[in-house]
């Protein structure tokens, strides 16, 4: 019976000792970090992979994620530097870079960023004006970013980005800012519409300029056209005259042929509208010859 007791006693021993072996067997996981202390004291981080806990003597004081982490921070009230109350909240991403700074660096890490992210947001909107803190958010997010990153850093935090999720004025102040963008709205569709009415005149005016040129043009072509026909129709008019003369001149012409050709100009002559015409003398002898001509064929033909 003692034999018995011994040996289950004896197995219940290896037993607990097999559980107190396997208990502090520990396997860290990807993007993971233990921060290990020994009888109380920091003695090592463990990094990913499989580690052996002394049992009894040493802990897992903090169990860290390395990845990158997301902070959203309510909205909290800051004064611009032309007095304006507004309400600001942020959002931060961070990502714990040492693990030993991060467990022992600062007693609750996230109410401590908190704190130093409205300390920091209300001091750079103080100098600000209002409309400058609403159209100035990169500039804002920068500043910030760097503040908290220098600032954090003794805490094994590293700030990657801050962006201000929400800037929420006054009521007051919005509905003036509402009535200010929709006057400017007017005052910029009025500018267009006026400036349409500008280039639609403008082109009107054009159109016109262009029509009365194109006209002037035509007729100023239209006249030249007709001068220059009346020229070349003188001209060939001219030319005929001088070359009847000259034909004329060439025949050596008698005193009765000149008077025939005088002749023919009178007749030419009268066929106007004159109501007086001087004959000259020689042509009144030639007149005379032909009705002397004319008499005499006349005779004749009456004694046949």
């Amino acid at each position: 019976m003692p034999i018995q007791i011994q040996s289950i006693a004896l197995i219940i021993l290896v037993v607990l000792i097999l559980l107190l072996i396997v208990s502090n067997i520990v396997i860290v996981q990807q993007s993971k970090a233990y921060v290990v202390e020994r009888l109380g004291a920091f003695r090592t981080v463990w990094g990913v992979g499989l580690h052996f806990k002394l049992p009894f003597f040493e802990r897992i004081a903090k169990r860290v994620s390395l990845k990158e982490q997301v902070a959203d921070f309510a909205p909290q009230p800051v004064i611009t530097k032309d007095n304006v109350t507004m309400q600001i909240d942020t959002v931060i991403y961070f990502q714990i870079t040492d693990s030993k700074l991060y467990t022992y660096g600062v007693e609750r890490p996230m109410n401590a960023i908190e704190n130093l992210t409205a300390t920091t947001l209300r001091n750079i909107i103080g100098d600000m004006e209002l409309d400058q803190s609403l159209t100035s958010r990169d500039i804002i997010n920068t500043r910030m970013r760097a503040i908290l990153d220098e600032a954090t850093d003794p805490w094994g935090i590293k700030v990657n980005r801050v962006e201000l999720k929400n800037i929420l004025p006054p009521k007051e102040i919005q509905n003036a800012m509402e009535k200010q963008m929709k006057a400017e709205r007017e005052r910029r569709e009025a500018i267009l519409q006026a400036e349409g009415q500008k280039q639609s005149q403008i082109l009107v005016a054009e159109g016109d300029k262009q029509s009365a040129i194109l006209r002037a043009d035509a007729a100023k072509q239209a006249a030249i056209l007709h001068a220059e026909g009346e020229a070349e129709a003188i001209m060939k008019v001219q030319q005929a005259t001088a070359d009847a003369l000259r034909m004329l001149n060439e025949s050596s012409p008698n005193d009765q042929v000149i008077k025939l050709r005088a002749l023919e100009t009178m007749v030419k002559v009268a066929d106007g509208k004159a109501t007086k015409i001087i004959i000259p003398s020689e042509i009144q002898g030639l007149a005379g010859l032909a009705a002397s001509a004319k008499a005499l064929l006349e005779g004749e033909e009456s004694t046949k």
